[in-house]
């Protein structure tokens, strides 16, 4: 029986259907504008919990994340970079949302601790994963997000959190070493 592959160009349609919805938004189309919302709403909640720890502090940036987008989109030279773009917007906001977290001096919380037993092993491996983010810092935290879960290549996570290559390596090397060895240590 012959396997369905997905085509080499799959990842490709993609990105050409962002490039088609950012030029059609910018002109004006506001379905295409919504289109776009809901194609990248979730991803960017999701970067934005990780970068965040808390699901509020998360929904509050992802919209101060859109609103930067939506300013933003004219001037964004190449269509086809909507992806790095928007995790860029949603980084600069982040980093503002920290500094004030820090400068008011409240704690990033990585959310409720749920009482022994309660989850199921799908559940536990989940939230054992989700505690092993929590304790990365904000950029490695990030960088880790960007590249496991959201499939970002080391040039777009320099471009998003705005450093050299060589410091995204070196983020995404010590955030692998971290969540190793928080994920391997015996309970």
């Amino acid at each position: 029986m012959m396997q369905s592959r997905r085509p080499n160009n799959a990842p490709n349609a993609g990105k050409l259907f962002d490039e088609m919805l950012v030029i059609m938004a910018r002109s004006g189309d506001r379905q295409a504008a919504d289109r776009l919302f809901a194609r990248w709403n979730t991803r960017l909640l999701r970067a934005a919990r990780r970068y965040c720890g808390s699901d509020d502090a998360a929904r509050d940036l992802v919209q101060d994340c859109w609103l930067g987008i939506w300013k933003g989109l004219a001037s964004l030279r190449e269509p086809a970079r909507f992806r790095s773009f928007a995790f860029a917007v949603l980084h600069r906001r982040g980093a503002e949302h920290l500094r004030r977290v820090v400068r008011d001096r409240n704690t990033l919380s990585p959310g409720a601790d749920l009482p022994e037993g309660t989850l199921n092993p799908a559940q536990s491996e989940r939230a054992a994963i989700n505690q092993a983010f929590a304790t990365l810092p904000p950029d490695q935290r990030l960088a880790a997000h960007l590249h496991f879960v959201e499939g970002l290549t080391l040039p777009e996570i320099a471009e998003v959190q705005s450093i050299p290559e060589g410091t995204a390596k070196s983020r995404l090397f010590h955030a692998r070493r971290k969540l190793k060895a928080a994920l391997t240590q015996p309970n």
